[in-house]
């Protein structure tokens, strides 16, 4: 699975095993993740989707939700699947206000606490190549996989 998070000109990917390995995980500008998902036209792709919740958006948000919509575009409907943040914060933390570090700390804590999940350089772990937005990609990634049906 290719799972995004969306932002104006950057967004995180990662691609994403069932058996949940990370094997791509990167920060690329919007029209490289256009090309990459193109370029993986056989995988299922989740993208973060936005929503306001009565909360008054601005530029930044409707730029975000037309890179979601051509990030679609590449993929095709049928490859894709829209997940919201309040879903993930509640599948991966049990609550919609959780903060971006309680939803990183949950996903290092699936894959066996930090000494494990992340390593060091001299012996990096599984997610050791996560960085930025790339970590809520693969919130996404998880949410999607483990919320199927």
């Amino acid at each position: 699975m290719i799972a995004i998070d969306p932002g104006t000109t950057h967004s995180g990917l990662v691609i994403y095993s069932r058996n949940g390995t990370v094997t791509t995980s990167l920060v690329l500008e919007n029209k490289d993740v256009f090309a990459e998902i193109r370029a993986h036209s056989n995988l299922p792709v989740a993208i973060e989707m936005v929503a306001s919740y009565g909360m008054a958006v601005g530029r930044e948000v409707f730029e975000t939700c037309v890179w979601i919509w051509r990030f679609m575009q590449a993929a095709g409907a049928e490859r894709v699947r829209l997940v919201y943040r309040k879903d993930v914060k509640l599948h991966l933390c049990g609550s919609p206000r959780a903060k971006d570090a309680n939803v990183r700390q949950a996903i290092i804590d699936l894959y066996g606490g930090k000494a494990v999940a992340v390593g060091n350089k001299k012996q990096p772990g599984p997610l050791y190549h996560v960085k930025s937005h790339a970590w809520s990609a693969l919130a996404v990634a998880i949410t999607a996989t483990q919320t199927e049906g």
